[in-house]
């Protein structure tokens, strides 16, 4: 699984250490990309320390998924960002539990080949992987591909910079999600 803490691996059981959301060179990993994908206003929160995935199980199974497939590779950690592996010839490969691909999983990926060629990689692509459906979902890495991730990054930076928080999804988009309770709780 990717990482779910900004500026390391993302443990979701790690010590939170809230950054100073108003930064101007925070690093970006895969996991503020994918919540901002899939709720902006969730990437608000994580980066102001409210971090209720360690209790989640959905986050726990995750993991489970995550140890027990692809057991050979190696995760890359970026610093910022921790890539599930990296095949020959520079391809990114993100393993997730979910049964569903979606948009932010794509994202989450090319903000990985993104940061790889930062690093003077000339990144091939990627790959996201449903081992739970057995499925894959290619990521190719062109312009248009880094147009998005650059474009995906400024938009995160907003949201983090923003000083209030962006509003609730409705609510049949929060099933499943661990922000669940802080934003529909009474």
């Amino acid at each position: 699984m990717s990482p779910a803490n900004p500026g390391n691996s993302g443990n979701p059981g790690s010590p939170v250490s809230p950054l100073d959301p108003g930064e101007d060179d925070q690093s970006l990993g895969g996991v503020h990309i994918k919540y901002l994908h899939h709720c902006p206003r969730q990437l608000w929160l994580y980066m102001r320390g409210y971090r209720p995935e360690a209790r989640s199980d959905l986050v726990a199974f995750g993991e489970v998924v995550d140890d027990t497939t692809f057991t050979r590779r190696r995760d890359v950690d970026l610093g910022e960002a921790k890539i599930d592996w990296v095949t020959a010839g520079a391809v990114v490969h993100e393993t997730k539990s979910s049964r569903a691909p979606s948009a932010a999983h794509e994202a989450q990926v090319r903000h990985y080949c993104l940061l790889l060629e930062r690093r003077g990689i000339n990144v091939r692509g990627g790959v996201v992987h449903y081992p739970l459906i057995r499925r894959t979902t290619d990521v190719p890495w062109d312009d248009e591909a880094r147009d998005l991730a650059e474009t995906a990054e400024a938009d995160a930076q907003a949201v983090i910079a923003a000083p209030t928080p962006p509003d609730r999804l409705t609510r049949g988009k929060c099933r499943g999600c661990s922000y669940l309770d802080y934003c529909w709780g009474e």
